[in-house]
């Protein structure tokens, strides 16, 4: 069936299908370990591939890579079941696989910036309170506001640097930002930093629209990304996958209900995300999974225990493919519990016996049936995958990573003027301002030291000035020498004249005057 894909054959020999045009009603692939999730994850992607649709996926144990190269002898198994299952146009197939790795070691490098990652995943990331959360957002509200670029792990760390050093002007505008919180969060970015996390942030930012895409014979890519040393970071790894679904939410358009997926998402060990999630991020993850699939993006997780996934995702899940379960615990009593009740239910099956004793490569298959309604559950034997069951030699990774239409387009970093580079001109611009200032207010000091000296000997010259304008009055008031002489010497001539006259005088009058007694 062309509108179909085909998953495997029932007890009954009744072929098992997915439905295209429900396929992004999204599903669940869960089982025990060893129970065949692997295998029916990569048998499914190859159906996609096949009807045109590109698909990501994450390889975990470094085994799904095989599919970049067909199926051999190797694994004889694989054409055996074909027989067995009368799949007549059986062959082994190479799928158009292009590796991606967010360390850029087994395949093309995978980035997005600081900002498009967002507060609310870095939190998440980090492992934030909600206060050091708020913090971290006043400081991307900052950056929004002063065009400062947020691209990578050095511009956060400077812009948090920065935020420490004006707590004071932007506690009063947005709330209390305190160094200790700052602390806090740069502390937990030098562990994101030593896990690998500075690598996935910067530019070249991945283009989301290189996932989908198809090869040159109308074949949807598949695009896996190399996981098994991410899963050493198990909140890296959950937060980037979120990252993705929310790139893909906001970038891709509306379309309804297509044909056929526009891109098929599988969510390999989805546990991770949920483990340990607040209510907001959960809250997002239900948002995203809910309203995505009008974006033509179905999502499928992939889980050991069906009970991982909340009730609230695990609602939005309509084909499932449900392999064996051990019941050793009590909780896994619960998950075969809960996993025999989601199904439509079959009066041929115990479904809740059946989920304990299936072999591997058997699975109980649920799928949305062209009018919507789940198919009622059909014990299953899950159909074999064309491509090759294992991974490849890193030789042959290489040729492949050679080989992509992607090659060369993501691998070199490119490093433009950003926050931190910003900040240390703003920075260097403050400091020179403020040594100018410095100058200015020096120069000023020692102007008006200046002034004031000069002010000073302006007083004394101006008493001199003063004291010498009294003195010449003084002097001017006063005889000069020559005329205290003549005036001298005319008192003095004056006085011998007064004498002579006065006694020349007395003596005539005495003369007279005895004279005329004697006469």
């Amino acid at each position: 069936m062309t509108d179909s894909l085909f998953i495997g054959l029932s007890d009954q020999d009744a072929p098992q299908s997915l439905v295209l045009k429900r396929a992004n009603r999204h599903g669940l692939i869960a089982g025990a370990t060893g129970t065949g999730k692997t295998v029916t994850l990569q048998g499914l992607a190859e159906g996609f591939s096949r009807a045109g649709v590109p698909v990501f996926l994450a390889d975990v144990k470094g085994d799904i890579a095989g599919m970049a190269r067909a199926g051999s002898e190797a694994a004889a198994w694989t054409a055996k079941r074909a027989m067995e299952m009368k799949m007549e146009d059986y062959d082994w197939e190479s799928m158009p696989v292009v590796f991606w790795d967010l360390f850029g070691e087994q395949g093309h490098p995978i980035r997005t910036t600081i900002s498009e990652m967002g507060p609310l995943l870095l939190s998440r990331l980090m492992g934030l309170n909600d206060t050091q959360e708020g913090v971290l957002t006043i400081a991307f509200r900052y950056a929004d506001e002063h065009d400062l670029l947020l691209l990578d792990l050095e511009d956060l760390q400077a812009m948090l640097a920065w935020c420490a050093d004006i707590a004071d002007e932007l506690s009063s505008k947005y709330g209390n930002v305190t160094k200790a919180s700052v602390g806090s969060i740069q502390r937990q970015l030098l562990t994101l930093d030593s896990q690998g996390g500075a690598a996935f942030f910067g530019e070249p930012a991945f283009d989301i629209t290189d996932f989908i895409a198809l090869d040159g014979k109308g074949r949807g890519r598949v695009n896996i990304l190399a996981a098994d040393k991410l899963m050493n970071s198990p909140r890296l790894y959950a937060t980037f996958l979120l990252w993705l679904l929310s790139e893909l939410f906001e970038t891709l358009p509306e379309v309804g209900d297509p044909d056929k997926p526009k891109l098929v998402f599988f969510f390999d060990e989805a546990h991770l995300l949920f483990d340990e999630a607040p209510d907001a991020l959960m809250d997002k993850v239900e948002q995203v999974v809910r309203l995505i699939r009008s974006k033509g993006v179905g999502v499928y997780f992939v889980t050991q225990n069906p009970i991982d996934i909340p009730e609230k995702v695990a609602g939005q899940l309509g084909n499932r493919v449900q392999h064996a379960l051990r019941a050793f615990t009590p909780r896994d009593a619960r998950a075969i519990k809960s996993a025999s009740e989601t199904f439509r239910p079959n009066p041929r099956l115990d479904v809740a016996a059946v989920i304990t004793e299936m072999k591997v490569g058997e699975a109980l298959v649920s799928t949305l049936m062209p009018d919507g309604a789940p198919s009622p559950v059909e014990r299953t034997r899950i159909a074999p995958p064309r491509s090759r069951v294992g991974p490849l030699t890193p030789g042959e990774r290489m040729d492949v990573i050679n080989a992509s239409p992607y090659a060369g387009k993501y691998e070199e970093r490119i490093d433009r003027d950003s926050a931190a580079e910003l900040l240390v001109m703003k920075r260097e611009e403050s400091a020179a301002q403020a040594e100018a200032e410095k100058q200015a207010a020096l120069q000023a000091k020692l102007d008006a030291q200046a002034a004031k000296e000069e002010a000073k000997l302006q007083a004394q010259r101006e008493r001199e000035a003063a004291r010498l304008e009294a003195a010449k009055a003084r002097a001017a008031a006063r005889p000069s020498a020559t005329e205290k002489a003549v005036a001298s010497a005319v008192t003095a001539a004056a006085s011998t004249l007064g004498r002579q006259v006065a006694g020349s005088l007395g003596k005539s009058l005495v003369r007279g005057i005895l004279g005329s007694l004697f006469k």
